[in-house]
Order: C-alpha cells, then structure tokens, then sequence
C-alpha cells in the first residue's frame, strides 16, 4: 500500500509496472491519434473534448487533475462507445506571472548576489497559502511539510523568488537561467506533458502548443481574431474605470491577480462637504484653498437628512491637493484611487499637504449639498472601516441605523462627548430629519427598526448589520422622496437623478474603488485607474442576445452552472483586452499593448483543429513545416475557421488548405468543455461572447461542464499546511490508476469535492486483488461450471450485470462519474461476490464468469484505463485495445428479477437475525454471520411462513393508490397521501382508534409503496408482489440452507391452516410477527 511507517508498496509498484507497460503499448499504436473524415459526422460519431489550457509557472497538481478528469472520462467513455474522439491540450503563458516571477528574481540576485545571500533568518511559514490556480507552484518529488523558513523578505513577508524556485527542485546553477521568462516556457510545458501521460490522459500530443509570441502561428492567429472583432466594431477605445496595479503600471485583470479573482470596481459618489473657516490650527497651512471633507456614498439621495459627518478619531488622514484651489480630507488609500482618477495636481500620485487624524478634525464646521441643515459638524464614530470608502461618512440618521445608533450614543452618554471633546451644541440640537417614507417602517425607518431589534449602541454590529438588511432594499424599491426637488417620487427613480444633480453642480464627484481588496501578482494592492485603453464590448445587446441564444442550447449539466452564466451575462460589460506588461502577442495596430492573457484564451479551442499541420509535432511551431507563419494571414484564418473565400495568394498549397478546412468543420463546434466554476464569470462568458461574434451558428459551443474546487481528505489545498500533492506526486504514491479512481470517488456536480487518500489506498488493493482473482480463475477455468447459464443465481448474476452495463452508461452519459465508479464496479463486484456465495459447491457459470470479466473490464476502462488494458491484453488475451472495444452488448435489465433477488437476500439476513434471536437467544446477528452449525451441536429445521397477499387495511392503501397513480409518468397527484389517510379512517378496515394511530401505521407503507411505484411501475402497486416469493424461496432452498445452516428448510402459506399447525406451541411466534407481501416470518426448531 502506498503509505508511510514501513508497509509493503508492492501492490502500488505493481500499478506503476503495468501502467508503464500499457503506455508504450498506446504510443506505438498512437491510439489517441484524431484524424478527421471528409465525410461529416453523424450524431455520436465524434466527440471533441477541451480544457483551459493550465499557467505554466509550475507543476500540475491534484487540482488541474480533478477538472482534466472529468474531460479524461468523457472523452473515454465517447471513445469506448466508437466515437471518433479529439482531446487535445496546450499549455498558457500569457499575461504577467511569468514576466513578473522572472523580474522579481532578476532584482534578487542584482540585490542579493549569485547565489543570493538573503539578509537575516527569518522565522516565517515558508510557503504562503496561494488561491487554486497558484499552488501549480510544488515540489516535483517531495511533499510540503509547511516548515519555517527564511525564505521570506523582512520587508514585504513575501517569498524569495529564489527559495520559490528552490521548492520546484531546481539547483542554485539552473535558477539564474529563469530571469529570462521565455526559459519558463521552455522549462514547465514538457514537463507538464510528462505528467499528463503518465496520468493515462488520452491526448493527442500532435496539437499541443504553447501560446504567446514564442508560438508564431499561434501569434498569428490571435492577431486574426482582433482585427476581426474590431473590424466587427467589437473592440473600441475608451475611458473607463478598471482596476488597476500602479506598481506593473497597467489594468491588473483577473488571472493578473494573486487575490480578488473577479472583483469588480465599485462606484460611489464623493460628497464635498465643505469646512467653513476660520479653519483650525491644524488646518491654517490651507487658507485662501477650498477644503472639502470628501465622503464617499451609495446613498446620494439621503443627503437631505444630513445631521453631521462622521471620522474616526483614531483614524489617520491626509488633506490632499485635487487641483490648484481644491483640498480633499479622506484616507491615504482613497487618496490613491483618485490620483489615478484624474483627481491630483500631481498625476497618478496623490500630495498630502498636511497630515491629520480623526481627533484634529472632530468639531469642525461644514456645510454640505442638500443637507436641510445649513451647518453641520464633524463628530467621532467608532466603527468606520478605513479599508473601505473614505473614512469620511455623512450621517443620515433617519434612515442609517448605523447613524441613529451613534448619534443616539452621543447623545444619550455625556462622557462619550467629553472623551472626545465633543461640545453639547455640535449634537444636542439636531433632530431626525424625515426625508423618506418606507411601507412598514414609516418616514423614521432607521429610528423604528433600532427599537425594534432592541439595538443598544453603535457597537451591536449583528443587530445593526439586520437593521440594515430589512430597510435599504425596500427604501429604495418601495420607498417615496418627501423633500427637495424630486418630493413625491419613488427613491429607485430619484436617486440616479439626484447624483447627476450633485455631479453637474459640482458639489459632488464621481469616485470608484476596487469592491474588495486585489493584490496583483506583483504584490502590491491595485486602485481602480480612469483608463485610457482598448476594450472589448461585452454587454452590448445585440451581441448579449446572441450570448444568450447560445446558451440557451447548450449543455451545462446543472442548474448552478446555468444560473452562473444568466448572472454573468447580466453584469458583464466592456473588458479591458490591453496590457503594457507581460508575455503575449501585441495588439496588431496598437504594439506597444499587449493582448490581455483572458482575450487570447476565448476561441482557440478552434486552433487545435488544425494545430497539428501547422507544428510538425513542436509545441512552439519552429520545426519546419510546410506551412510557415508569414503564410498565415488573416484570407487563410477566415476561410478555414469562417467560411470565407478560398485564399488564392496564400502561397499555401490547396490540398494543406483543404485538410485544415476539413479538420475544422469536422471537429467543430466543440461538444464539452471542462472547467472550475469560478471561470463562469470571465472565461467561458468570454469563450461565448467571441463564437458568436466570428463564427457561424452551427460552429457555436455545445456544452460546459463545471466542477468545484477539490479538497483533500476534507480540508482545503494548502501548501503551508502540507495538505497539497502535485500530480506527479499523486502518481508517485498511488499509481495513476489509483489516483483516477480516487478523483472519480471524490464527487461530481459544482460543490468542491474531495480526494481522500484512503480511497487512493483501498483501490490499489482492489485493483491488485481482483488481478490476483481473475489469475486464480483463468488458471482454474476447467473447474467452473460448463453450459449455458442455468440456475435461479445464475440468472440473477445475468441480470445484474445487465443493469450495470444500463446504468453506468447512463451514468457516464450524464458525465456522473462517481455513480459510472459505483454501478461500473463497486456494485458489480457486490454481485460477483453474492453470486459466488449463491452459487455454493456447483461453482460459478464459465460463460457468466468470462462475461463478468469482460464487462466490468469495459466499464472500468474510462477511468482506470492501464488496469483494464493489461487485464483486456494480458489476462484475457483480447484482440485490439480495450478503450476501443466498443460498449459491453446487454439485454434489458429484469427489474422484477433484481427485485424477487433482493427479496431473497433480505429474507436471508432476516431469518439468520430470527435464528440467532429465537434459538440462541441474541437480538444481534451479522449480516453474514457464521451458519448456525458452527455455533451449535444441534440440527436446526426452518419453516418460512409467506402471506403472498396484502390484506385489510393495506389492500385498502393499495386500491386507492391504484386509482391514483398515473402510469404514463409515474406519478401520483400532490395530496394523495391526505385522500388515502381519510377514507382509511373513515373505511371498516381502519387499523387505529384514532386517527393519530393511523397516520403512524399507515403513513411508512404509503411511502414506501409510492416510492417503489415510481422506480417499477403501477405493478408495485398490486395486492401481490410483482414475482411469487413461495416460488423464490422454493427455488433457493439448497442457498438458503448452506448460507444459514440448517438441516432442513420447508416454505409454508400462513393462510393454510395445516401448514400453520407445523408451528406447534411457536404458532405465537407468527402471531406475534405475522407475515405480509414481502416479509415473511421464519420459525426454528432444534432436532437430535
């Protein structure tokens, strides 16, 4: 087992052996070579499956490998079905990790030397906690242990890219190599290639590439698909807010983020609220300039009811320099946003003309837009977040609960104004002023809700965040303007109105900050910037009708993920395409940008169509090929990927155009791609987006499947923590094999999901075993039993394997590959097992014993490909290669069998439990407890009373559930239950005295045969059961008698009055449990 402490790892070595073995097998063959037909395919006849080709500034880890194998079991299961399958798989390296890891270590070693001698120890986690896409960044070979280290900067407590660097296995000589960032993409891709094969991924390696400008052809085609949109008016230049990293000098967009993955730019309105003079000492330096405290709102239309403004006083504050006469009061950080807002004298860099806190500007006076009161002042307020906004805030106390409750504070406690120095005339006089009208809360909602919940102060941050919960929603949609201008209106209607106002008049300006805290890959927090850059116009209408129709056909496998891209698309808007910094092919017409790394990924699924005839097999394009890149201009894209005219001055040769136009029709569209939810909100919108912009309808995406993150062993993935495993690693530890077992296991669906080791663990034993099994019988075959398959067991084991070839098509059908792993083996291995066991000294069937073999070998090939192929090839000596042996042929599965076997098998277990209760005297009995001979001298004789037929009351459920039931669906109407229950209680066979009594005994059986109806059909409905259970039982004397141990075994009717005579003085027993359809009642005897 693969494990620490000593234990064997034979099992697990023998994996990796055959899985060797199967590979070079595969690649002689080039068995997941894709070749295309110039005949077109029918429904079925192919299947081109993709992934978002993973960042290549590390290795592949157990997350990469959880989304790729769930594209690696479909692709299987198309290909084990005669599918023609395409999986190909590139490798991304554009936008700014790489170029930023490279630059960070070229300033090491400037800085530090070669090697770097870093200054000091310092005793910090060695590894920080990245988000998913990051912990790519592993050890190849050894596992994180979450040490201390000194590999960490004393000044921003990050990482030495040099110790990072080291982590990935890489010596002191090798790393000064990756200050150039192209040796990255020399470095990372093969080895990623590596993994993946021995992974098993069934690739076509002809059509990898690498992007960026290192890959000509695929630099061409990105231009082509630029031009295209903005030929199309798709791509425009404009000023808009964008997030932004100052220190990379560019928009910071999401995969440029170590954190704040689709954050998105929060608009505020800056309120200016003038301070009147004389100004204070502290404030003197800014006489003859107008100074503003600068408060950022969502609310503009409150600002009627202004009482004061809000600080923190132990906050730290800055008067800023706007322009040549305007001052701003707020937080160096908001400070920040607006330097790269056009709002500082200085651009991009904000000037702080004196340096404050909260207590130096309590007091003063202001006068603020709109506010009913002609003067207001600066007050303390505990609970200001300075992170967020301004750290200026107007108050609203009427509909603030926040507001009320602090100026409730300061009211109500003269010693919280004296510590602040806070005079009585500053508060005392001002009242609430209505200003809106909110159904249920009236024109003081703040005030009513606060009394309401019982809120005691400021500081009761549940109650208060509840308050606001239940009244901001419905001021703004319910809620009626009772003063200014727009008196009488709704506030949905006036609020828009209001700001344009305060924006016109000049007492107000437009502000925008980053929703949540971003940090870019380069470290430092990112502000929202007024951009002037190229865009692309998602959100248009037009286009997000086609968006849409184009969702609407496709397959998304789950309501979530269907409910992520309507939100997505609802919000969506321009995207900025440009960046300044990075790898990546440059904007045709604009070279000194780059194309943004999530606007070169949206429609190159459609590269790996042809890929293959442009590489000569080189992942970089520079071998020779017939085609060369010049060649590749945008004619030759159009007519391949848009059906444009045929490319006469191409130089290109018409049979190479023919066979990439051919390869892309054929492919195309894409039938899955596989992905992490999270990329709902840029990605795949975008991969959308950009079809139905350049390609035609029929070229459109079929489907997306989307999953959530993986845990292991139920805890999060975590380098620090030494809870992370590369893939490599995985491979190493459990086999390939193992591993995909244990990713199948962990879940489907969009909920993160869970690889546990211990299944890792347990399919290397049960993979091994059932080698060792399938040896043991092929050796023995001579002694199974010959001829067609003829007892009552073989017949259920028939039946059984019938179900699982059903079902576990169904299952990978709908892409539910732990269900496929469930009905697919573990199941099916159930019912070996049973069988063997039924089928006692006569032996197993040889027909039914090789088809077992060959099925299970089948349904288990998609997801433990190497196992099946050398137990297809070696063990059972088949022709050809079991991921292409077609799906295992089947008749229709006998549900009444499957239930007449289930009804045995219970019967069994239910008569040892009697057995051991009755003759020796325990309540407890194993499920596959030892036979009664080896716990007792005695010969123990059985009689099994069957009653075949409900009676009173229940025939009565079962009648009306009858008249109920509609066959064509196998439904029952919504208040069934109600209908039954009453005329049950009010019939002559009515089990209780009242009708309590009868809801408990009768509402379990209703259940139960309901929920049987609807799996079997109206026949489980019938006074009898749907097989003869005498029948059965008679049929399966001999099992019964072997598996229990008894000497004899008799199957009696209850209702014969003979037969019921056999039971003697034990006739209570059957009194006591009297038996019905489905539960008969077993009594013993002992005999000398």
């Amino acid at each position: 087992m693969a494990a620490e402490g000593g234990r064997s790892f034979a099992r697990r070595d023998l994996l990796l052996e055959i899985e060797a073995k199967v590979r070079i097998w595969w690649e002689n063959e080039h068995v997941f070579r894709a070749e295309s037909s110039d005949v077109p395919p029918g429904p079925g006849e192919k299947f081109f499956g993709n992934f978002p080709f993973p960042y290549m500034n590390g290795f592949l880890h157990l997350g990469h490998a959880f989304s790729i194998s769930k594209l690696e079991f479909a692709a299987a299961y198309h290909r084990l079905r005669g599918a023609n399958v395409l999986l190909p798989f590139g490798f991304h390296c554009t936008g700014m990790p790489i170029k930023a890891s490279a630059d960070k270590l070229a300033r090491e070693i400037q800085q530090f030397g070669n090697p770097p001698v870093f200054p000091g120890e310092v005793e910090c986690q060695g590894n920080q906690e990245p988000e998913v896409e990051d912990v790519n960044a592993a050890q190849p070979l050894d596992k994180f242990k979450g040490k201390k280290s000194k590999a960490v900067s004393k000044s921003s407590g990050q990482l030495y890219q040099w110790e990072i660097m080291r982590s990935l296995g890489l010596s002191d000589k090798e790393i000064p190599q990756f200050q150039d960032p192209y040796r990255w993409l020399e470095f990372f891709p093969p080895l990623a290639m590596e993994d993946l094969k021995a992974f098993g991924l069934g690739c076509d390696w002809r059509r990898t590439f690498v992007s960026t400008d290192t890959n000509q052809f695929f630099d061409s085609f990105v231009r082509w698909q630029m031009r295209k949109l903005k030929s199309m008016g798709k791509i425009v230049k404009d000023v808009r807010y964008t997030i932004y990293s100052p220190l990379d000098g560019q928009p910071c967009a999401d995969h440029d983020r170590a954190t704040g993955e689709g954050v998105q730019p929060q608009e505020y309105t800056l309120i200016k609220m003038e301070v009147v003079q004389p100004f204070p000492p502290k404030l003197r330096v800014l006489e003859g300039r107008r100074v503003f405290l600068a408060a950022a709102t969502l609310r503009p239309e409150t600002m009627y009811g202004q009482t004061n403004a809000w600080v923190l006083p132990d906050g730290k504050y800055g008067a800023f320099e706007i322009n040549e006469t305007d001052v701003f009061v707020l937080t160096q950080r908001a400070a920040l946003n607006l330097a790269y807002q056009k709002y500082s004298r200085v651009p991009d860099k904000p000037t702080r003309l004196v340096e404050l806190t909260g207590y130096d500007l309590i007091g003063l006076q202001l006068k603020s837009p709109l506010a009913l009161n002609d003067i207001i002042y600066a007050l303390p307020m505990l609970t200001i977040l300075t992170d967020k906004g301004t750290g200026i805030v107007t108050s609203v106390p009427s509909d603030a609960p926040d507001d009320y409750m602090a100026l409730h504070d300061l009211k109500s406690k003269p010693a919280l104004r004296a510590k602040y120095g806070v005079r009585d005339d500053w508060v005392l006089p001002f009242e609430i002023v209505p200003i809106i009208n909110i159904p249920e809360f009236g024109d003081k909602a703040a005030e009513k809700v606060c009394m309401d919940l019982k809120i005691k102060s400021q500081n009761d941050k549940e109650k208060l965040a509840e308050a606001k919960r239940l009244t901001y929603l419905k001021g703004f949609t319910e809620g009626t303007l009772l003063v200014g201008d727009f008196s009488g209106r709704k506030v949905q209607e006036a609020k828009p109105l209001i700001r344009s106002r305060l924006i016109e008049t000049g007492e107000a300006i437009m502000y925008s900050e980053p929703e949540k805290r971003v940090v870019s890959r380069s470290g430092d927090e990112c502000v929202v910037a007024l951009t002037d850059q190229w865009y692309i116009t998602y959100g248009e209408q037009e286009w997000r009708n086609l968006a849409e129709e184009c969702l609407s056909n496709m397959n998304l496998y789950s309501d979530e993920s269907r409910h992520g891209f309507q939100h997505t698309l609802s919000w969506l808007n321009q995207w900025a395409c440009s960046r300044s910094f990075g790898l990546g092919t440059r904007i045709p017409w604009d070279e000194e940008y780059l194309v943004e790394s999530l606007s070169d990924s949206t429609i190159y699924m459609a590269y790996y169509t042809i890929a293959h005839l442009l590489h000569n097999e080189d992942m970089y394009g520079t071998s020779r090929s017939p085609v060369g890149p010049e060649q590749m201009k945008d004619e030759v894209w159009d007519y391949i990927f848009c059906g444009g005219p045929y490319p006469e001055s191409s130089g290109i040769s018409s049979s190479i155009l023919k066979n990439m136009k051919q390869e892309f029709d054929y492919w195309y569209p894409f039938d899955l791609r596989v992905s992490g939810k999270d990329l709902i909100q840029n990605h795949l919108t975008f991969c959308i987006y950009n079809h139905v912009a350049i390609m035609s309808k029929q070229h459109w995406p079929r489907g997306f499947r989307l999953n959530g993150h993986i845990m292991l062993n139920s805890e999060k993935m975590s380098k620090s923590t030494g809870n992370f495993r590369t893939l490599r690693q995985a491979i190493e530890e459990f086999s390939a094999d193992a591993t995909r077992f244990s990713l199948a296991d962990a879940g489907d669906g969009c909920d993160d999901a869970n690889f546990v080791f211990d299944t890792a663990n347990a399919a290397i034993l049960r993979l091994t075993k059932e080698i060792s099994w399938m040896e043991e019988v092929l050796e023995a075959n001579l002694s199974l039993r010959s001829g067609p398959p003829s007892t009552y067991a073989d017949k259920v084991f028939a039946n059984e394997l019938n179900i699982a070839v059903n079902m576990t098509e169904q299952h990978y059908r709908g892409y539910m590959f732990r269900e496929a792993l469930k009905t697919g083996f573990y199941d099916l291995q159930a019912a070996r097992d049973e069988y063997r066991l039924s089928c006692g000294s006569g032996g197993m069937n040889r027909d039914l014993v090789w088809r077992f073999m060959d099925v299970q070998t089948r349904l288990i090939s998609p997801i433990c490909p190497h196992y099946a192929e050398y137990v297809w090839r070696e063990l059972l000596k088949k022709e050809g290669f079991v991921v292409k042996a077609g799906w295992p042929k089947s008749d229709a599965p006998d549900l009444i069998l499957k239930s007449a076997n289930k009804y045995l098998q219970d019967t069994i277990v239910l008569m040892r439990k009697l057995l051991h209760k009755q003759i020796l005297g325990s309540k407890k009995a194993s499920n596959k407890g030892a036979p009664v001979s080896q716990l007792s001298e005695d010969q123990i004789i059985g009689l099994i009373y069957v009653n075949e037929q409900f009676g009173g009351w229940k025939a009565e459920c079962l009648r009306m559930l009858q008249s109920r039931f509609d066959s064509s669906t196998c439904t029952f109407a919504s208040d069934v239950d109600g209908e039954v229950l009453e005329a049950i209680k009010n019939s002559s066979v009515c089990p209780g005295a009242d009708f309590k009594k009868t809801q408990k005994l009768c509402m379990p059986f209703l259940r139960f045969k309901k929920d049987e109806a609807v799996t079997l059909g109206v026949q489980a409905l019938e006074l009898k059961l749907p097989f003869g259970e005498m029948e059965v039982l008679r049929e399966n004397l001999d099992s019964i008698k072997r598996q229990i141990g008894l000497e004899d075994v008799e199957v009696l009717s209850v209702t014969n009055p003979d037969a019921l005579a056999r039971a003697g003085p034990l006739v209570r027993l059957i009194d006591q449990n009297p038996p019905f359809p489905g539960n008969p009642t077993a009594i013993f005897f002992r005999s000398r």
